[in-house]
């Protein structure tokens, strides 16, 4: 298992890099937050699930971490064990394996996620765990969409040391729609809370549970853009102009 070894000096450069990449590639990149996740109550760690559709996904991570939670968490992500060993680097950012073909080995990440979320940092940030459930990247519409039952497993562990913790549902839709460039879309749920000792629900039924979610939230996100409904989206960042756009304001010169 690969743990994390982060490097704060790292995670700047990756700061500018990864907007630089957002810039080139993407016309704009879009989220939608609701009030109940604005108002999340920071005393307890959060962990951000969702689906896993594009090698982007993971890059977003660091820049909400600071844009819209404006550097008020430690940032930590899961990745496959042999994605992360071709790019260990990514462990300079809060990153760590899991390998979901050795049992062992995935008890030991998923022990190791529950510790990181019932530590409690002396920088007084909310503990943040990002993962994508499905393991492997697939269709953005396929379905079912096939969570393993991992991230249940670290609620219920980090559970049996922590009074609570936030769950958020976040799903990314990539599309192309009035410009050269695509457009990336976030749309981040409501948190839910899950408390110690509340109840007895299977790690079976609560993935089964945060995979309905998903689904819910991703057909939801889907029907925006078809509908060309985006009224709920924040421009957070902004490409570059495409060629396109740059020969417009020459004059097509």
């Amino acid at each position: 298992m690969l743990r994390v070894r982060r490097s704060w000096l790292t995670t700047r450069w990756f700061a500018w890099y990864s907007r630089r990449l957002f810039r080139r590639h993407f016309t704009t990149l879009r989220v939608a937050m609701s009030p109940e996740l604005r108002a999340m109550d920071r005393r307890y760690p959060v962990i951000f699930y969702g689906n896993h559709a594009y090698w982007w996904d993971g890059f977003w991570s660091q820049l909400c971490t600071e844009e819209l939670f404006h550097n008020s968490q430690n940032l930590h992500i899961i990745i496959g064990e042999p994605e992360l060993r071709k790019h260990r680097f990514f462990t300079r950012l809060g990153a760590f394996s899991i390998d979901r073909q050795n049992p062992r080995s995935a008890v030991e990440s998923v022990n190791y996620a529950a510790d990181i979320l019932s530590h409690t940092p002396h920088n007084g940030r909310q503990q943040a765990l990002w993962l994508f459930p499905q393991g492997r990247i697939e269709h953005v519409d396929r379905r079912p969409l096939g969570f393993y039952q991992g991230t249940a497993a670290i609620i219920e562990r980090t559970l049996r040391k922590k009074e609570a913790l936030s769950a958020v549902s976040v799903v990314s839709r990539i599309e192309y729609l009035e410009e050269q460039k695509p457009e990336l879309l976030l749309s981040f749920g409501k948190p839910e809370l899950h408390r110690s000792g509340e109840g007895s629900i299977s790690k079976k039924e609560l993935t089964q549970a945060m995979e309905s979610t998903t689904a819910q939230h991703l057909d939801r996100l889907r029907d925006e853009v078809m509908e060309r409904n985006l009224h709920r989206y924040q421009i957070l960042l902004e490409g570059t102009p495409s060629i396109n756009r740059r020969m417009e304001r020459g004059g097509g010169k």
